[in-house]
């Protein structure tokens, strides 16, 4: 039904759940994401307790009288959520009940007081996904009152229907949360599918242990695979787990995403062996700024006006060879990238000439942003673009007078292209309909931490 699922998957911003991450990723729900839900979850508690009351059977008159029973109203004024330190989570809740009995003589308006109780465990399944269950559940009843306050029914009667009333809370109210759990664990079990990364690139996300709960939050550890053209990508694995101290990022906020090297470094071998960081650069032959011609690089490499005597267009090949390395030390991230780039002019028959090629080395300072759900950035350079000439077919190059050149050429396509890549973003952990709200970034040395409120769109 529509309201346990959205009951479901608000008790999921209870658990760990992520639908991305990376090896070495540790997600932590704190004490304010449960008094997030447990405002946001009153209105679907009062659906899903409006559970159906069978006919009472009314003895007191001559003949026997089956009677009908409606709720007609359950008002949550109260829903508290807590952590159980080494288990999981204790839901405590206040609902006032309205009945309406539908007598023969007089319809009769009920209210009554319920509180409920009970204990969700979280493990772990045989394919690596969340599980909650019910541990313990039990209602308790307050005394049953006239919605009026009038005391006109019989008090024999009122001690029957509300015995009756409350056998049937008793039994259905338990029963309801449990279906609801049941609707989270469907729910949770969608973590094992593929979700896109770019065309040809998925991850998929897993459980790496059983979930640890303290009395500040719940915790766990989680293992994403990147996958491109279906296969893994695979890194050497790191000796040293990726540990999250316990106080980093941003007190009293309702998540703590710890993001190890092991993410930046699977997206940028995934990036690489994708070669999305593969470009060709060009310039417009007729524009009057055109630095990519072949008159251009003749005023430098007098071989190349020699043999181009006619400006022709020049393409930059630009290839990484090499997996790109991101560093995070305290509050600073940079990339390294180890592009080869050769450079072709076109020749009169329409086919390419390779002219030289350089092996550049370009430092990127990397700021790191969040949007909704995915962990995007953007780069600028750090200092000057390094070169060497790695061969040439038009003898004798000044690699100090190419990089001038190359400075203007070669910089804004790549960053243009780089930073485009990396708007595109990599999911963070989260669950349906779930977003990171007045996110804040920081970095320490070896990982980063992501504190953030979070946002349920029902």
């Amino acid at each position: 039904m529509a309201w346990a699922c959205r009951l479901g998957l608000l008790l999921a911003l209870l658990l760990p759940v992520v639908s991305a991450s990376t090896p070495g990723t540790v997600v932590r729900l704190n004490k304010a994401a449960l008094s997030y839900v447990s405002e946001i979850g009153k209105a679907p508690l009062q659906r899903a307790l409006q559970v159906t009351v069978p006919h009472f059977l009314d003895w007191s008159g001559e003949v026997l009288q089956p009677t009908r029973i409606r709720i007609l109203n359950v008002h949550v004024p109260r829903l508290h959520l807590k952590f159980i330190a080494g288990f999981g989570v204790r839901l405590l809740a206040a609902a006032n009940f309205t009945f309406k009995v539908f007598r023969a003589a007089e319809p009769l308006e009920l209210t009554l007081p319920v509180e409920l109780l009970a204990d969700t465990r979280v493990t772990q399944s045989s394919i690596r996904t969340p599980v909650v269950s019910i541990s313990t559940c039990s209602s308790f009843s307050g005394h049953a009152n006239e919605f009026d306050g009038s005391n006109s029914t019989s008090h024999a009667l009122l001690v029957l229907l509300q015995k009756h009333i409350k056998a049937v809370l008793s039994n259905k109210l338990c029963l309801s949360i449990s279906n609801l759990v049941q609707g989270v664990n469907v729910h949770l079990g969608t973590l094992i599918g593929l979700n896109p990364v770019g065309p040809e690139s998925q991850i998929r996300y897993s459980m790496v242990s059983v979930p640890t709960v303290t009395s500040d939050y719940i915790s766990l550890e989680v293992n994403a695979v990147l996958f491109l053209l279906g296969k893994p990508i695979i890194l050497p694995t790191d000796a040293t787990p990726f540990v999250l101290p316990r106080h980093v990022g941003t007190e009293g906020s309702m998540a703590t995403v710890g993001l190890s090297q092991h993410l930046f470094d699977s997206a940028l071998l995934l990036l690489q062996k994708s070669g999305a960081l593969n470009l060709d650069i060009t310039g417009q032959l007729r524009s009057d700024d055109n630095l990519l011609n072949t008159s251009a690089l003749g005023w430098l490499i007098p071989e190349v006006a020699r043999q181009f005597p006619e400006p022709m267009p020049v393409v930059l090949k630009v290839r990484l060879g090499t997996t790109p390395v991101a560093v995070l030390h305290t509050n600073n991230a940079t990339l390294r990238l180890q592009p080869f780039v050769e450079v072709l002019a076109a020749a009169s028959n329409s086919a390419f000439q390779s002219l030289f090629s350089l092996d550049v080395v370009v430092n990127l300072s990397l700021q790191l942003s969040v949007s909704k759900v995915k962990l995007q950035g953007t780069t600028s350079v750090l200092g000057d673009v390094q070169l060497t000439v790695a061969s040439s077919n038009v003898g004798f190059i000044d690699a100090d007078q190419v990089r001038a050149l190359m400075g203007t050429v070669f910089e804004k396509p790549l960053l243009d292209h780089l930073n485009a890549l990396l708007a595109m973003g990599i999911a963070l952990p989260g669950v349906v309909n779930l977003q990171y709200v007045a996110p804040e970034i920081f970095v320490y040395e070896g990982y980063v931490v992501i504190s953030s409120e979070l946002f349920y769109q029902s």
